[in-house]
């Protein structure tokens, strides 16, 4: 999951190469990016960019990869085209890399355990900014989580490939099909945890909202799978609830009421 709170990277876009400068300290985060690179150029190699060349030892650690035709998906409204393009490449995603490979990945960052250990540490905190609707939003999250069962460990299901952040802009359209950049935060993850993190995205509604349903239509999910997925979505709507409230009132990243707009849709998942 990313936030959008912290830049963790540059960009440098070249005719038919992109450079991404990592912040100093941002080592592991190139790292990762590049496994998954390598690992997708294996698997599914018509997916993702192709890695080039990488200085994992620079003061800001680099990584040059192909450039991709295309535009991002988010800020539009999606054709039934778009979306089924969207849930073929996701499931593409998840099922290229082999179980036997998967089980050596380590878990990507923003893991189910890692949030709710977040979670905790966030509302511990008062925050007497928080409006009536926001304080009311989280008492309801919290207290679901509190009997969810999620603190009990990882789930039964099938392990995945994940990418990590569910951000739209991350999903570029070609006028064919979807493919896929940002790895930096990716590793084994499981379907219905990184189908949460695209449909509970704030890129997801901010704008033009995602057809959630017509998009989650082209994904043939087991009943364990499908189950987890309505609680991965209130968990990961839970944890965008306490970002968003993070907001800075006299610098906002987003526009007055996204925290909200947030609680509501928490609250119409918990319903």
């Amino acid at each position: 999951m990313s936030s959008d709170r912290w830049s963790t990277h540059a960009i440098e876009m070249g005719p038919d190469s992109v450079i991404k400068r990592f912040s100093v300290g941002g080592r592991e985060r190139c790292e990762r990016e590049l496994h998954a690179l390598r690992l997708l150029a294996a698997y599914a190699p018509d997916l993702t960019a192709k890695p080039l060349l990488s200085d994992l030892t620079a003061p800001q650690p680099t990584l040059v990869m192909s450039r991709l035709s295309g535009s991002p998906l988010r800020g539009r409204s999606l054709n039934h085209r778009q979306l089924k393009a969207l849930a073929d490449a996701v499931t593409a995603m998840h099922n290229a890399v082999p179980r036997s490979v998967l089980a050596g990945v380590p878990l990507r960052p923003g893991h189910q355990g890692e949030l709710i250990t977040h979670l905790g540490t966030w509302s511990a905190v008062e925050r007497r900014e928080d409006s009536s609707v926001v304080a009311r939003g989280k008492a309801a999250g919290l207290a679901w989580l509190a009997q969810s069962g999620l603190e009990n460990g990882e789930p039964d299901v099938p392990a995945a490939f994940g990418p990590g952040d569910g951000n739209l802009a991350n999903y570029l359209w070609d006028g064919n099909k979807v493919r896929v950049i940002d790895f930096e935060d990716s590793g084994r993850s499981d379907r219905a945890f990184e189908l949460a993190e695209i449909t509970e995205h704030v890129s997801s509604w901010i704008g033009p909202p995602l057809d959630v349903s017509s998009f989650l239509a082209h994904v043939d999910l087991t009943a364990a799978e499908a189950s987890r997925l309505r609680d991965c979505r209130r968990l990961l709507a839970l944890v965008w609830l306490f970002l968003l409230s993070f907001d800075d009132p006299d610098s906002p990243r987003n526009p007055p009421g996204t925290a909200e707009r947030q609680a509501d849709r928490l609250m119409e998942l918990l319903g």
